[in-house]
């Protein structure tokens, strides 16, 4: 699985260490790393948050981890790219129905609204559930997709 990461200034603490853990971890084969590196760097979410998701939407990446403050904006930039279906989740329930019941390929969160512990433990979790094509949310994610193609 390869797996794209981006955070504003505000998130790229929880960034790093959630790209470390990607990195060690056996499902993931390649973190892609959209920046930004350090606090000094002032780009704004926007623009690392539809990187990372573009990348998604063109099959580069299987999955993307975004962090900002809240998690929000990064929810909102990568839902503006076609094809991708992004969360915002702090807890272990939203991280499991977020993939189950709504396929999300990318998963948000607010460096200022949730420790790394339970961030790491999230992504770890997040990474073990995958959506099953056959189940009943299926025609709902389905639905979404056909809106999004015809608007």
């Amino acid at each position: 699985m390869t797996v794209a990461v981006a955070a504003d200034n505000a998130g790229v603490d929880l960034k790093n260490l959630l790209a470390r853990q990607l990195d060690g971890d056996p499902r993931v084969g390649e973190v892609l790393d959209h920046g930004v590196h350090d606090a000094s760097d002032d780009r704004a979410y926007p623009r690392l948050g539809l990187a990372a998701a573009e990348t998604v939407a063109r099959g580069e990446a299987d999955r993307a981890v975004l962090v900002c403050g809240t998690g929000i904006g990064m929810c909102v930039a990568a839902n503006k790219v076609e094809g991708v279906r992004a969360t915002v989740a702090h807890d272990s329930y939203s991280v499991e129905r977020s993939v189950l019941s709504n396929n999300c390929q990318v998963l948000t969160m607010g460096a200022r609204v949730i420790g790394p512990e339970l961030a790491k433990r999230l992504v770890d979790e997040w990474l073990g559930h995958s959506f099953d094509p056959s189940s009943a949310s299926a025609g709902k994610v389905a639905h979404i997709t056909d809106y999004e193609r015809r608007h």
